[in-house]
């Protein structure tokens, strides 16, 4: 009688070995899940509005659950006018931004909120503070990613024109005076403007007027370039790999 076939090791290692592996993965990919919701939990909280604790109100709105008819009306109504407003001013939305809508401070720290009143998240949603929650504000952060929806290739605008131009489409009276005014300026800039991020922040902190410089200078740049079909024109120069410092002065 032939003796009985030797059990091959060679499976149950490979077995032992892929388990192991998978495990790591797994336990690298929750580290690193966890790292992004302690590091930047404004991102982790737009990615799951639900795991911070928001509902939806309306497809792509996400409040406190707890909040009482009179307050989700304000906030539809809120939502509702800053929808307008931006499709007004750029004829119609390419972007659909999900909008985090804390109605106290504890939840707009919770979700990674700070002083600000509100703030767009890698342009492609919307964080607005309970000091945000009017229709300046947010149609202020949702004209900053509908601009970074319809920038292609790479193609980039500097923050004091993206700035001002979100002053400009949400009719901000703090920094531009009324559409029928002759000039709009509050304040007129005389110098450059900040052209990065880190810039910008640096200088706005110091020097209140920023905006209103920036509204002004993009506000008369509009007016002087046929408004609306100046910025499609300038944003399709741009898609085409046109430097922008060629196309509009600071």
């Amino acid at each position: 009688m032939p003796p009985a076939p030797k059990r091959s090791r060679a499976l149950p290692r490979a077995r032992k070995i892929w388990t192991r592996t998978l495990a790591a993965l797994a336990v690298l990919l929750v580290t690193a899940v966890a790292g992004v919701a302690v590091a930047y939990p404004s991102v982790a909280a737009t990615t799951c509005p639900g795991c911070y604790g928001l509902t939806e109100l309306r497809p792509g709105v996400y409040i406190e659950h707890d909040l009482s008819p009179q307050q989700r009306s304000q906030v539809s109504q809120t939502v509702d006018a800053a929808v307008k407003r931006v499709d007004t001013f750029y004829g119609g939305r390419k972007s659909s931004p999900s909008l985090l809508i804390c109605t106290t401070e504890e939840c707009y720290q919770h979700i990674g909120g700070h002083q600000e009143r509100g703030i767009a998240v890698l342009d492609r949603s919307v964080m607005l503070s309970p000091r945000g929650l009017d229709t300046v504000i947010a149609s202020h952060e949702m004209s900053h990613v509908e601009l970074h929806t319809r920038l292609t290739s790479g193609a980039e605008v500097p923050q004091w024109f993206d700035e001002g131009l979100a002053v400009v489409v949400s009719e901000d009276p703090r920094y531009l005076a009324p559409r029928t005014t002759a000039d709009r300026c509050l304040v007129p800039p005389t110098a450059p403007l900040p052209v990065t991020l880190d810039e910008w922040l640096s200088t706005a902190s110091k020097e209140p007027n920023t905006y209103a410089k920036a509204a002004c200078q993009v506000d008369r740049w509009l007016r002087a370039n046929g408004d609306r079909q100046g910025l499609d024109s300038l944003i399709q120069h741009l898609n085409a790999g046109k430097p922008f410092d060629s196309l509009v002065p600071n």
